[in-house]
């Protein structure tokens, strides 16, 4: 719970800072590992303040995306990472509830290289993500993510480690 209270106390902090982006929202995320490592994720999201195939049926668009997760380990000690991905998001229309399909490729770098029984090989990681939701008026967005971590076979043991999670993005 003592981690929860801390990445709130983050947001918080990052809420009262003024972005000069386009668009800017931060990122909250439960999930849980095959493993059931617990996983908590603050993110922060820019826009790409583009679209492209617009149409009726949606559009194409992205935002980057970089966060702090902590993985809470049960069998071994936690362990905590950083992430930058690009994210490409096709956004169907809607006039107050807009779904989402996102995917995305980007990087990770861990605090050490084990995540409960998966041996990752490398502090580098790569993240793999897909995910899909609802994207409300006034920016709000909820949505389940799958997101994969693995070092490419860059150096061995390359296990990965895989999270499924919930999140909810606000705008700032």
């Amino acid at each position: 719970m003592k981690r929860l209270f801390c990445l709130a106390a983050i947001a918080t902090a990052l809420m009262g800072h003024s972005f000069t982006a386009q668009a800017a929202g931060v990122e909250f995320g439960v999930g849980q590992t095959s493993d059931s490592t617990m996983t908590y994720r603050l993110g922060m999201q820019f826009d790409w303040d583009k679209s492209w195939l617009q149409s009726d049926i949606g559009r194409l668009t992205g935002y980057w995306s970089g966060a702090y997760t902590y993985w809470e380990g049960d069998k071994t000690s936690s362990n905590h990472s950083l992430s930058f991905s690009p994210v490409l998001v096709y956004e169907f229309a809607g006039q107050t509830i807009k779904p989402y399909v996102e995917a995305g490729i980007g990087i990770a770098v861990f605090a050490n290289t084990e995540v409960e029984d998966n041996k990752l090989g490398s502090a580098f990681q790569f993240e793999d993500r897909f995910g899909f939701g609802l994207r409300f008026n006034g920016g709000h967005e909820v949505g389940i993510r799958a997101t994969h971590y693995s070092n490419g076979g860059i150096s061995s043991p390359n296990d990965g480690v895989e999270s499924y999670s919930l999140h909810y993005t606000m705008p700032l």
